[in-house]
């Protein structure tokens, strides 16, 4: 296909994309970047297998972008509507430090031209409405639950993103920011247990 043949079907792409507009943003972005990586990759088998590689990268930092502005956006809601002192010191940390490690993010995706999503993934979507129609106690409890085993995924995408990313950038990023979900995780797993044990 010719260069300026491609660039045009990308755009199309993109803008009907654009235009269905209940697509998740997740795949919506990563669907951009592997048409990017497409028109980008020569088409040997060498290019085949740094396509793959430059689809690691981007697949990680479009859902690790989505599940950072979950962290931020639900913080932001459970420190303001915990009871719990656990819960909401937790919270407030998960603002403080998922909005920093988000801002690193975004600068490695503008410098690798890697699109993000513009908002959050159906799957991220759901924990975020699951937890914010929660009151009282029961808040705080489903919260910590989800934050326990967000982190745990976390941990494991970060530890393999460390080591399998194919850009030094995104290596290093992931191989940062893991002692702090290591951090988060230990965090929940001594919060959660207080705030079950409150009635």
């Amino acid at each position: 296909m010719k260069p300026y043949l491609l660039a045009a079907a990308v755009a199309l792409s993109s803008l009907l994309g654009a235009c269905s507009g209940n697509k998740d943003p997740q795949e919506a972005a990563q669907e951009q970047n592997e048409a990017k990586n497409d028109a980008a990759t020569p088409a040997t088998e060498m290019g085949k297998v740094e396509e793959k590689k430059l689809d690691f990268d981007s697949e990680f930092l479009t859902k690790a972008a989505s599940g950072g502005m979950l962290e931020v956006e639900l913080g932001k809601l459970v420190s303001q509507k915990a009871v719990s002192a656990e819960a909401k010191q937790y919270a407030q940390h998960m603002v403080t430090d998922h909005t920093k490690a988000n801002e690193e993010l975004k600068a490695i995706a503008r410098q690798k031209n890697i699109t993000l999503p513009d908002g959050l993934a159906d799957d991220h979507k759901d924990v975020y409405d699951d937890v914010a129609d929660e009151k009282g106690l029961d808040l705080d409890k489903k919260y910590l639950r989800e934050m326990q085993k967000d982190h745990e995924e976390d941990v494991k995408e970060f530890t393999e993103a460390s080591v399998k990313a194919a850009d030094p950038a995104v290596k290093a990023f992931a191989a940062k920011t893991l002692p702090t979900l290591k951090m988060h995780l230990d965090m929940v797993n001594q919060a959660l247990p207080k705030v079950e044990a409150l009635k």
